[in-house]
């Protein structure tokens, strides 16, 4: 009989990732995060907020952007270089639902 272990995670917790890795593609969050730097993230979040970083699915494309603001369900998000980003400014607000992941590391303050 072959034991069972418990991982100390919830259900949902054990059938997701607990951290993805992404490589930033273009200069949309420069001078905080370079073309080419890795970035490690999670799906696993409690709460969104203003300021964090976060994967967001746009259109079948994955982008890592900040939020701005937060409002009934949606999110607001824009790329730290406004004049290389490519944003909420140009394709309206997001579903929370739409976030990917948030990004941990490396640790980002505005």
């Amino acid at each position: 009989m072959k034991s069972q272990r418990f991982s100390g995670l919830p259900k949902k917790a054990k059938e997701a990732h607990i951290f993805i890795v992404r490589r930033v593609v273009g200069r949309s969050m420069y001078p905080k995060l370079s073309p080419g730097q890795i970035l490690l993230a999670s799906p696993l979040f409690k709460r969104l907020r203003p300021g964090q970083v976060v994967i967001v699915n746009h259109h079948g494309k994955e982008k890592v952007k900040r939020i701005e603001r937060i409002e009934k369900g949606h999110i607001f998000v824009v790329g730290d270089n406004l004049l290389a980003s490519t944003d909420s400014r140009h394709f309206g607000w997001l579903r929370q639902a739409d976030v990917v992941a948030r990004v941990y590391w490396p640790k980002l303050t505005k």
